[in-house]
């Protein structure tokens, strides 16, 4: 089966050939996937980047981009950079100072809680991106804590989504999502 995204059929491939399967990992019955390989190859992350940026420019003007810790930093890093706007750390609790506003969410496999900033969002159009949308409980609880934030989410971009979790289902319409690679 040739590898599909959201930014063709090309950029898919890119990524689906870069990515490492590491089994039962962070605990049994997971498969991680790693998107290091991708990341040390710079060309391929350049591409990769290159694709996120041209759907950056078709929602509706970007002032920042939101990362989602750890890997999503990564990613919203190099693209802040490269779309010349603010960055904003989306982090698991109690890793910023206060002030921030924290909010719960499901994994696939446990909870967790992050938090924002309190005070740099506000009034901001905001791209959030992270490595994988997976049950889509990460981005939906960043999306929140955003709009609780004073931001307006405008779009979400991934470099790999798990279709068969249905986390873009569970997302709704409320800003468009991309992801470069969807299994």
């Amino acid at each position: 089966m040739r590898p599909d995204g959201d930014a063709g059929a090309e950029v898919a491939g890119l990524v689906h050939a870069l990515l490492r399967d590491v089994p039962d990992f962070p605990q049994p019955g997971i498969v991680f996937k790693d998107i290091a390989p991708l990341l040390a190859d710079g060309a391929a992350f350049g591409a990769a980047m290159a694709a996120l940026a041209t759907f950056a420019a078709g929602v509706d003007a970007v002032d920042v981009v939101a990362g989602v810790e750890a890997r999503g930093f990564v990613v919203a890093g190099a693209l802040a950079h490269r779309l010349g706007c603010g960055l904003v750390p989306v982090r698991k609790a109690g890793k910023l100072p206060p002030p921030t506003i924290r909010r719960g969410y499901e994994l696939e496999y446990g909870t967790a809680e992050i938090e924002v900033p309190v005070g740099l969002l506000s009034g901001k159009r905001v791209l959030l991106v992270d490595d994988v949308l997976a049950t889509g409980g990460t981005m939906l609880a960043a999306a929140g804590l955003i709009a609780e934030a004073g931001g307006t989410v405008t779009g979400l971009a991934v470099l790999l989504e798990l279709g068969f979790l249905n986390g873009r289902e569970r997302l709704g319409t409320a800003a468009p999502v991309h992801a470069l690679l969807r299994i």
